[in-house]
């Protein structure tokens, strides 16, 4: 059987923070690691972001610990702007917010996943490709993202 995504592989594991600092300090110290420190997103006019099919200004610290050969623990902060994170951090708490894959073909896998029951919830762009949310509770008990490297 070939994987829907065309990848089995899973590349990163999103938690989502109140306090992006003190939990980057937090995972360093567990690991045994340097803190990687955090970036923040880019505005609307670089990202292109849409949450729930309307444009957002939503923005995110985000900080990064590869904690294997292909795999990242990134860690979000959001801001107050309507986005899944925010939605996600408001609703229920700190934690786990996502599993993500690379893939080629973002914008077919979008309308696969759609129709298969797995709605997008949110997308945009990032330097060096593109990224979306799909809410895949129903089936598969988890937010998956889907990222596209150019």
């Amino acid at each position: 059987m070939k994987p829907i995504l065309g990848t089995e592989v899973v590349t990163q594991i999103g938690i989502l923070v109140h306090d992006i600092e003190k939990t980057s300090a937090e995972y360093a110290k567990f690991l045994g690691v340097e803190n990687p420190g955090w970036i923040l997103t880019g505005p609307l006019k670089e990202t292109q972001a849409e949450y729930m099919g309307k444009p957002s200004s939503a923005r995110a610290k985000l900080a990064f610990f590869h904690v294997g050969p292909n795999v990242d623990i990134e860690l979000i902060e959001p801001d107050k702007e309507p986005s899944t994170w925010r939605h996600d951090l408001d609703k229920n708490g700190e934690g786990f917010h996502h599993i993500a894959f690379v893939i080629k073909g973002m914008q077919e896998k979008i309308l696969q996943l759609n129709a298969m029951g797995m709605p997008l919830l949110q997308k945009g762009e990032y330097t060096g490709g593109r990224y979306a949310y799909h809410d895949a509770t129903a089936a598969l008990k988890v937010v998956l993202e889907l990222l596209e490297n150019d």
